[in-house]
């Protein structure tokens, strides 16, 4: 091994930093622990008897294409497939706006590496997404937060910082938004808050990079039109996956954009990993084919609903007062906001140690290192008694952190 192994790293190496999140799934094979930490599906949502009658289909009809390289585009059948489930949601786009990603972190990446150089300015939501400010500050940008409230990213404070950086000449690359059922938030933009902030990136000629991995899982309320199509000009990028409502497993995203955009995408992809993989995108391809994804929605929206009710009536019975949290109309996520003294980063120390629960921090899905007395609660992956008494678990360790200090 190298003696000096430090000197040789890249300056983008040395920016990153290990996922909290992903340091805490470690967690999930402890049986002991109750886990609110990942962003994980059930795995009873996945449809793994349909599954396993496609894989021999298309092993038997398309083998010997779908185990050889394919297009960096992605398979032509899941992309018209894709297409088609966005037509009929209104949106008007062919396939030469879409592309497909190894699931939709790659999509995060791809587009940090196409857009910003170091020092760049990228505006970001306080909170956001943990995985895109990763991404994002691989590749040495200069993230500028914008607070939230409860229609989301708040667009009279996002006016303001972008008239002061026109004034330094240092407009950012692109705003980075989560309108639905925000990650780590819960939150859901209106369709009129959406509009404000699209007047606005117009107004200063600025892209957006619409995040949508959530968007089908709705429980209740209005469902919302994507930024990509109230816009109309294609100065949107939107992100889908299929990680959240097919499978995590076969790591497929796909990015919806315009076509000189998605060519620069295509390029940086090609030196990535040229191709995702042309076996599990051809199984989804065939799995939409059949019509199969809308029935499974369903199912998943059934399940996740009940277990955020659990979570939403476990909340309100345990925590004491000074603890406030999100109601999601979807999604996966609530978050949670303690008093001000409180350290999550600290707490959740405790909360492992003495009550077998875990949560994620909620400073590490703020730019700017704030938010240390917030935390995200997920309630997709946990059953639903477990989802009771780890809320339970974790209201112990809040009232006995409030009781210090009294």
């Amino acid at each position: 091994m190298i003696k000096n192994l430090d000197a040789i790293l890249s300056t983008n190496v040395k920016r990153m930093k290990r996922s909290a999140i992903r340091e805490l799934l470690k967690l999930v094979n402890n049986p002991d622990i109750i886990s609110f930490a990942g962003g994980l599906p059930a795995p009873e949502s996945f449809p793994i008897e349909e599954l396993r009658d496609i894989a021999v289909e298309v092993l038997e009809k398309d083998g010997t294409q779908v185990l050889q390289y394919g297009a960096t585009e992605g398979d032509p059948l899941l992309r018209e497939q894709l297409v088609k489930m966005y037509v009929e949601d209104g949106h008007d786009v062919t396939i030469d706006n879409l592309i497909i990603t190894t699931a939709s972190q790659q999509a995060l990446d791809l587009i940090a590496k196409v857009f910003i150089s170091p020092g760049d300015k990228v505006i970001v939501g306080l909170p956001s997404y943990l995985g895109g400010l990763s991404a994002f500050n691989s590749y040495g940008a200069d993230m500028v937060g914008i607070p939230l409230d409860e229609k989301g990213m708040r667009a009279d404070l996002l006016e303001q910082k972008l008239a002061e950086l026109k004034k330094l000449n240092d407009l950012p690359k692109f705003i980075y938004i989560i309108p639905d059922f925000q990650n780590p938030a819960g939150i859901t933009m209106p369709e009129c808050r959406r509009k404000e902030i699209l007047a606005i990136a117009h107004e200063y000629d600025i892209l957006i990079i619409e995040d949508s991995p959530y968007r089908e899982l709705r429980f209740e309320g209005e469902h919302q039109r994507t930024m990509y199509q109230l816009d109309g000009t294609e100065q949107v990028i939107l992100l889908g996956t299929f990680s959240k409502i097919f499978a995590p497993g076969f790591r497929i995203g796909w990015v919806l954009g315009h076509p000189d955009v998605l060519d620069k995408i295509v390029v940086a992809k090609q030196a990535t990993d040229l191709c995702t993989p042309p076996f599990t995108q051809r199984i989804a391809a065939r799995y939409l084919e059949k019509g199969l994804l809308k029935e499974n929605v369903k199912k998943i929206i059934k399940m996740y609903s009940a277990k955020k009710e659990i979570m939403m009536d476990a909340l309100e019975a345990n925590m004491p007062e000074g603890v406030t949290w999100t109601k999601s109309e979807g999604g996966l996520f609530t978050m949670m906001t303690l008093p001000e003294y409180i350290d999550t980063n600290e707490l959740i120390k405790t909360a492992i140690k003495e009550e077998n629960v875990a949560f994620v921090a909620g400073s590490s899905f703020f730019c700017d290192g704030s938010g240390t007395n917030t935390l995200r609660l997920n309630f997709s992956y946990a059953t639903e008694e477990k989802n009771l008494e780890g809320v339970r678990r974790l209201a112990n360790v809040i009232k006995k952190e409030i009781n210090k200090h009294k």
